[in-house]
């Protein structure tokens, strides 16, 4: 290694002449037109492919903004076409709904059932009509296929329904051809079957009647249609007899809310006490 440096500081001046002789003829390559084209579109290439691949990078960054954006667009059309087609079911299960109004149900507002409570026991409705609309306590609520329940409460412009398959729901009823009268009620059972009670084993019940309101109702005008009896047997002095209902509640998304009024003057007589106060 020694020998080697000792090799270069003695011939020192012969390496800067070789150095300057290289540098020279590179000088006098550039000044030649062949070499300096060739450096320019060797340049011209190298900045070329740069710029290229610069350029799909950015094209990568800008597609995936544009997809981003599309998928954006496309979600927003995807909910207001789900809108769209929700507001035009809406309309026609509406006009289907008022096409099949029956004669018996008078004057109605259409309601949607917007909420429901689900239990063994305490089922309940919401409807979106409510005062604003007219809408007031102990109005008949229906479907075409018959009863529904009656309003409990109300709000500006919601009601509260107690439907016939809850254990505090009641209704007078009679049998459409033997004309045997009853009260109808639901006993935490199926939700298609309630019962007729108190009906006298000397009625001549049959299996197969229509049971529909009687005029004995207080919040019900008299031939809504309530369902069928399905199932009579005997008791001591009562028959059991179940009534398969006429509204299928599971499948229950609008209603007509009956706008005749309960007779107040009936229903005060019927609280008044049975026997005249006696005289002091």
């Amino acid at each position: 290694m020694s020998s080697f440096f000792r090799f270069i500081a003695k011939h020192t001046a012969y390496l800067y002449f070789l150095l300057y002789c290289s540098i020279s003829i590179m000088l006098m390559q550039l000044q030649r037109k062949e070499t300096l084209d060739a450096i320019r579109e060797r340049g011209l290439s190298i900045n070329a492919a740069v710029s290229k691949q610069f350029t799909d990078a950015t094209a990568i960054f800008t597609q995936e903004r544009d997809n981003e954006r599309l998928f954006l667009q496309n979600a927003r059309l995807f909910a207001q076409l789900a809108r769209q087609q929700t507001a035009l079911r809406d309309a026609s299960d509406q006009q289907t709904i008022v096409a099949n109004a029956p004669p018996w149900s008078g004057p109605f507002k259409v309601a949607r059932v917007v909420d429901r409570r689900f239990s063994a026991t305490d089922n309940m409705l919401i409807i979106d009509a409510g005062s604003s609309q007219g809408v007031s306590k102990e109005m008949a609520v229906l479907t075409p296929d018959g009863l529904v329940g009656h309003v409990i409460e109300v709000s500006a412009n919601y009601a509260k329904v107690m439907p016939v398959i809850n254990q505090n729901f009641m209704v007078s009823v009679v049998s459409d051809s033997t004309r045997a009268n009853g009260l109808l009620s639901w006993r935490n059972g199926h939700e298609r079957l309630a019962k007729m009670e108190h009906v006298p084993v000397s009625s001549p019940l049959l299996v197969g009647e229509r049971v529909t309101t009687s005029g004995f109702s207080t919040f019900a005008t008299r031939g809504i249609p309530v369902g069928q009896i399905v199932r009579i047997s005997k008791d001591k002095l009562f028959y059991n007899v179940d009534v398969r209902l006429a509204v299928d509640f599971s499948s229950l998304s609008w209603v007509l809310v009956s706008m005749a009024k309960p007779s107040m003057e009936k229903i005060e007589l019927m609280e008044s006490p049975d026997a005249p106060a006696k005289e002091q």
